[in-house]
């Protein structure tokens, strides 16, 4: 590849991202799975486990999500939850014409509803994920999320 269309590839993929996290935060699962690869594999076990005490402040997010299709509009907000999600910096690497891989360091927050344990959840750490084009549309493949922290107010 050419280093324009290398620039074009990480640029488009920064969107991607963004288009990601204002899906989740939105509940617009639609917008979520137009950002999928149809066989995409999002593994979101212990996402909310803090590293250093083993806590999981949230063990029902604790699943893998196998293809598009398994992503439901019936998100976070449905629950009562406000998610937000920030993404900070990404060292991505396009690792040929059609696949890229990247880490992007992130904060996120679950404001919880009335009543819960927590009034807020607040996560820090980074989402590991890769990508692949078909056709001309680069797609998320794979997600996993480590955390450096998470805290339970």
């Amino acid at each position: 590849m050419k280093n324009d269309e290398i620039l074009q590839a990480i640029e488009t993929i920064k969107k991607l991202k963004a288009r990601y996290f204002r899906g989740v935060d939105t509940g617009d699962g639609q917008l979520v799975r137009d950002i999928l690869a149809e066989d995409c594999m999002l593994d979101y076990r212990g996402c909310f486990t803090d590293p250093t005490t083993k806590k999981d402040f949230f063990p029902a997010l604790n699943m893998v999500l196998n293809g598009k299709d398994s992503w439901s509009d019936v998100g976070l907000a449905a629950s009562g939850i406000v998610s937000v999600h920030q993404g900070h910096t990404a060292e991505i690497d396009i690792t040929s014409e059609h696949s890229a891989s990247a880490i992007w360091s992130m904060t996120d927050r679950l404001f919880m509803p009335q009543g819960s344990t927590y009034h807020q959840l607040r996560g820090f750490g980074y989402y590991h994920e890769t990508y692949e084009k078909i056709d001309t549309q680069w797609q998320l493949k794979t997600l996993r999320i480590s955390r450096i922290r998470v805290e339970g107010l």
